[in-house]
């Protein structure tokens, strides 16, 4: 046997370093190798096509996986353009040589060449889980077959072999097993057949197996016979690479539910191909539903990542925005930056431009969704919506022009749900603002006192019902140079000029009984006023500043947070009977027009939402008053 040759690279420790620490996972070994599989028939592919003397066919490709368990060797072949004696010394002798990479560049000009490889690296995390590799070729259109064989990093040897078969095969000596690492588990066949399916179910060419399983004898009703037949492990054709008019909606379901591990049908599929600075084949979904954990900080978004087919990165959370996390789906791109293991991606321009053009395209379809299949698209924003506000919450109001169309309320005109854009487009040419209302559910908003006199008038409310959704709308602050305006605002107010300065003087002429009032309530109010804002409710609580009740709310229920208090303030209904009871208590009697006081509050507090300060306290002074005291 001849004697080693030295790798020509710069040390040992280059290459012991490719096998140890490169790749995350050993089982991507059998991904590298498939690879460059494919890689060598693409050559062979390629030069029939440009040398008129070459005769092939390209049904007969193939690429051969055999276990043998009594030897523990693994093998790859196939029938590509195999490999010189000077190729093998450049290709396997010289680490991080490509043949792939230069065979590329040479034929850049040609626009059906895919090569894979690029970095030369691949096939060393063969060493991975392999004592010893072999590799038996014959070049294509020469007579002298050779084999490389190596242990690691002792070196290689290069010698004349038999074989007379065109193509490779790459034989590996699995490693013994420890108590860490069960080599052996790459001589079963459904471990294999795994490993395929997740890396290279898209290589173009056929990956055959030996397959062994049991069938009853013809003609027999209880005796069986062992059967050893060959099984395609991959599927070739990548679904996203046919043409959208050849797919059958069963057809991307099917690829939905198989790819996703979703058992209901998705709600949309958003199939395209984009050519120019970044060139790209994309399928992308929008489920139905939000799966497990959606909402759970530690949920893990992404897009599946191919190159040229081959499966990169399970779930690349570069290409989503988190607003966008819900989609489910894949990218193939033959143009992306690699880093060296091809197990993760440099953050390069190619990236962040794919990225931004699934966010817009994301967007439109959900915007086309929205117009041609209104029930679709509320199902999707029920499950999803409060991802799109948080969008906007999130980014301080960054996203709100890609975002804000999305949106959806429910509206006070029959509780049905509605768009920014639709709220517009029905209000009254005079008015001024896009007005909301916050509580539990649409019936509680309903019955807030402020809604009430805004539906008399004729104005359309948006009812929020989640903790969200007011942030929202603040951080919008407009919409299309329409304010948002809470109806329990201080600042709702529909009255005309005159009637402004009318509640003005009568503000004004009591303000000594508003103090009073104000007094017997302490700090739990800035101040007591009466409005011309209410209809038939007799009280009401707004809040003045940024900081709403329903605002309050949420901050507080955040654990370990600073406690926040709205800026309250109790207004009295002017033109309600119990406006002059509390003027002639004033009058003859204070001690009472506290009590009643206490009451008014204990009601607003209540008709909000928001529970009695002190329950004893006004059970007490509802006795009392029952009982004339």
């Amino acid at each position: 046997m001849a004697r080693p040759k030295q790798f020509k690279a710069e040390s040992k420790k280059l290459l012991d370093m490719m096998i140890n620490s490169i790749y995350t996972h050993k089982e991507i070994f059998l991904r590298e190798l498939i690879s460059n599989a494919s890689d060598a028939i693409d050559k062979l592919y390629f030069t029939s096509l440009t040398n008129s003397d070459v005769n092939l066919n390209r049904e007969d490709f193939k690429i051969t996986i055999s276990a043998d368990k009594e030897n523990r060797t693994l093998t790859i072949s196939d029938n590509g353009i195999g490999m010189s004696r000077e190729e093998l010394e450049e290709n396997l002798g010289t680490i991080a040589h490509s043949g792939s990479f230069n065979f590329k560049n040479e034929n850049d000009k040609q626009n059906d060449i895919d090569i894979i490889g690029q970095f030369g690296v691949g096939f060393y995390s063969a060493f991975m889980v392999a004592k010893k590799v072999t590799v038996e070729t014959l070049k294509f259109g020469e007579k002298e077959a050779y084999m490389w064989q190596s242990t690691g990093t002792e070196g290689y040897t290069v010698e004349p072999c038999d074989r007379t078969e065109v193509g490779t095969t790459i034989t590996l000596y699995l490693k013994d097993n420890t108590d860490d690492e069960h080599y052996d588990d790459y001589l079963l066949p459904f471990e294999i057949s795994s490993i395929v399916k997740k890396y290279s179910d898209f290589i173009r060419y056929p990956i055959v197996m030996d397959w062994s399983s049991r069938r009853l004898k013809e003609g027999s009703e209880n005796e069986y016979e062992d059967i050893v037949e060959p099984r395609t492990l991959n599927s070739m054709v990548p679904l996203w690479k046919k043409d959208k008019k050849d797919i059958s909606k069963e057809e991307y379901n099917s690829f939905y539910r198989d790819q996703f591990a979703d058992y209901s049908e998705p709600l949309k599929e958003i199939h395209y191909k984009v050519e120019g600075s970044a060139t790209y084949n994309a399928l992308l979904y929008i489920p139905k539903k939000a799966p497990y954990g959606y909402y759970n900080k530690d949920f893990e978004k992404g897009l599946q990542l191919y190159s040229s087919g081959v499966l990169i990165m399970d779930k690349c959370s570069d290409l989503l925005p988190d607003h966008f996390s819900f989609v489910k789906g894949l990218v193939d791109s033959e143009d992306l930056s690699l880093n060296i293991s091809r197990e993760m991606l440099q953050h390069d321009r190619q990236l962040k431009v794919i990225a931004t053009n699934i966010e817009k395209k994301v967007k439109n379809e959900l915007i086309k969704l929205q117009k041609d299949d209104r029930k679709g698209y509320e199902e999707f924003f029920e499950a999803f919506g409060m991802g799109i506000k948080f969008g906007i919450y999130n980014s301080f109001g960054a996203n709100r022009e890609l975002l804000q169309d999305l949106l959806m309320f429910t509206s006070s005109n029959e509780k049905q749900m509605v768009t920014l854009g639709e709220y517009l487009d029905r209000m009254p040419e005079m008015q001024e603002n896009i007005y909301y209302a916050n509580g539990e559910t649409a019936d509680k908003i309903d019955m807030l006192p402020q809604v009430e006199t805004a539906k008399k008038h004729g104005y359309e409310i948006l009812y929020l019902t989640d903790g969200v959704s007011e942030f929202v709308l603040q951080m919008l602050g407009s919409y299309k140079d329409k304010k948002f305006v809470n109806v329990s605002g201080a600042d709702f107010d529909i009255s005309t000029e005159s009637e402004k300065q009318a509640l003005a003087q009568l503000n004004d002429d009591s303000r000594d009984m508003l103090e009073e009032m104000k007094s017997s309530l302490g700090d739990k109010v800035h101040s007591v006023r009466f409005t011309s804002r209410l209809s038939s409710h007799p009280v009401c609580l707004a809040s003045e500043g940024g900081l709403s009740v329903e605002m309050e709310k949420v901050l507080n229920s955040v654990p370990d947070g600073n406690k926040v208090k709205a800026q309250l303030v109790l207004e009295i209904n002017k033109d309600h009977d119990i406006a002059a009871k509390l003027k002639d208590l004033y009058e003859t009697d204070k001690d009472t027009l506290s009590k009643y006081t206490n009451v008014l509050y204990s009601a607003a507090r209540l008709i909000e939402g928001l529970p009695v300060e002190n329950p004893t306290e006004l059970s007490a002074i509802l006795c009392d008053m029952m009982l004339g005291k």
